[in-house]
């Protein structure tokens, strides 16, 4: 079974269409990728798919019922935008608000345990407003986790933090997922740090859903290649074009790329025996952020 499934998804502002007929599958026990510059439709379409925004057209599905069904809206925790917090009230106080708000059986019970899987526990009794940026955003996935979710719905929950607090969010959404089997479906631009954790993905790119993909299917994808500087890059390009078979061989300034050749001692040997310096030559194995843009045509995520 699927945790999310959508159908011909769309959403309209006025004329323009900000999501665009998109067919979303997110496995259950995922943590999914969801990717795409500023604009491109990202946050629209996880309201819709919280239940926050009303598609234009199109069907959603969460664990095989429609997203209207009740008891399926019982089972999301959403965190969009930045979490909603009171500054007065501390940590504790403010999850157990949030359960007397949303009917939660034993708020205080079930705040506690929040606080614990975030590690908050020690935090508990401060104010939201003497809280680290790591720190409240932790405390906004603790908001969401208040009903026990099943599915995690977070958008950019990393933006903004130093690299400490990336890595504290980095242990609660692995601990989420693999203790507690929670599905977790989030936005980021910091690809980097999403490869660390992502089993799936997804590109949005101007509202349109170009391509699905688990993270196996990536590093399959993912090609690794030579790069190599060398003093003229056009005569190694033709050199290496006419000795070497390579499936692909890109000039640069000062440089070469060079794909489907292995043997970098070969091609380096080659170059010399033909009258051509090399200054540097490795193996370089692109990384996600590279394949990403190299989907888009090289386009800037932020």
């Amino acid at each position: 079974m699927n945790a999310i499934e959508t159908v011909s998804l769309t959403k309209h502002y006025g004329n323009k269409p900000v999501v665009d007929n998109i067919d979303l599958v997110v496995p259950k026990g995922s943590i999914y990728g969801f990717i795409g510059r500023n604009g491109s439709g990202k946050t629209t379409t996880q309201k819709m798919i919280s239940g926050l925004a009303r598609p234009t057209s199109g069907s959603i599905k969460l664990f095989g019922k429609s997203v209207e069904s009740q008891d399926v809206r019982d089972q999301i925790g959403v965190l969009i935008e930045e979490p909603a917090l009171f500054a007065e009230l501390s940590a504790y106080e403010n999850l157990i608000l949030q359960g007397h708000n949303t009917g939660i059986k034993n708020p205080k019970e079930q705040a506690k345990k929040s606080l614990e899987l975030v590690d908050l526990t020690k935090a508990a009794n401060k104010k939201a407003k003497q809280l680290s940026l790591g720190m409240r955003q932790r405390l906004g996935v603790a908001v969401a986790m208040m009903a026990s979710p099943n599915l995690l719905i977070l958008d950019e929950p990393i933006n903004g933090l130093d690299p400490e607090g990336i890595i504290e969010m980095r242990g609660v959404f692995e601990r989420l997922n693999k203790e507690m089997g929670i599905t977790i479906f989030i936005s980021s631009h910091i690809l980097g740090e999403l490869s660390r954790i992502a089993t799936h993905y997804g590109i949005l790119h101007d509202g349109k859903l170009i391509q699905q993909l688990s993270a196996k299917e990536l590093a399959e994808k993912s090609r690794d290649y030579l790069q190599i500087r060398v003093s003229d890059s056009q005569e190694a390009h033709r050199l290496i074009m006419e000795k070497m078979n390579p499936t692909e061989c890109t000039v640069l300034e000062d440089s070469v790329r060079v794909f489907g050749v292995d043997n970098s001692r070969a091609v380096n040997e080659m170059l010399w025996k033909n009258g051509l310096a090399v200054d540097e030559i490795y193996r370089h194995q692109q990384d996600l952020e590279e394949y990403f843009l190299a989907q888009m045509g090289g386009f800037q995520l932020a």
